[in-house]
């Protein structure tokens, strides 16, 4: 039974990757880039909830609708076994899967993990890069700087695809007295009330 540590969810969002996606912020982040908008899910042990992969992959299955899933952080490589295993399943029932990395993906080639190769296996498109509070990214859609790369590991989306150009949005949720926000708000032109 695998288990992966969930810092946060959002079943159905349009402002974390192409498409209308469950997403998924894992806990825990070593990397701690300064200026990061989840700076509460740096600590691996605090927050979130543990779940099983296997279960979460079938809720992001079973989530009408979606285009596929976004695993953000936290960072996802630094749970790479229990994150390749929900992407496997989501991408076996025809679902795709972006990953938010503050890891280059040559850093993660050089990590010489099999563990990591797994989960690189398991995705349609990577987002790489620490992320630089002094870097904005101004012309490209889900990116926080500028310095951040998309990598297009299948032919589900392409670098010329008009979405990726798109300004930036934010979603606001209210529910059970929780406010939930999500997207980028530091650079977004618009708001959408979810």
């Amino acid at each position: 039974m695998t288990v992966l540590r969930v810092a946060q969810m959002i079943p159905d969002t349009e402002a974390e990757g192409p498409g209308r996606r469950f997403a998924l912020w894992v806990q825990g982040c070593t990397l701690r880039c300064p200026g990061c908008c989840n700076p509460e899910m740096f600590a691996p042990d605090r927050g979130g909830e543990i779940l099983q992969a296997a279960h979460l992959a079938q809720r992001v299955l079973e989530t009408p609708g979606i285009e596929g899933l976004s695993v953000l952080g936290g960072e996802p490589f630094e749970q790479p076994r229990a994150v390749a295993e929900v992407c496997r399943a989501v991408r076996a029932g025809g679902r795709s899967v972006m990953v938010y990395s503050g890891y280059t993906l040559e850093e993660l080639r050089a990590m010489r993990s099999d563990e990591v190769e797994a989960l690189l296996q398991e995705i349609d498109l990577l987002a790489d890069g620490r992320y630089e509070q002094g870097n904005p990214e101004r012309r490209r859609r889900w990116l926080g700087s500028a310095n951040q790369r998309l990598h297009f590991f299948s032919a589900r989306y392409r670098e010329d695809d008009p979405r990726f150009f798109l300004p930036n949005t934010v979603e606001l949720r209210l529910a059970g007295g929780k406010l939930t926000i999500n997207g980028w708000p530091a650079a977004a032109d618009a708001f959408r009330r979810r």
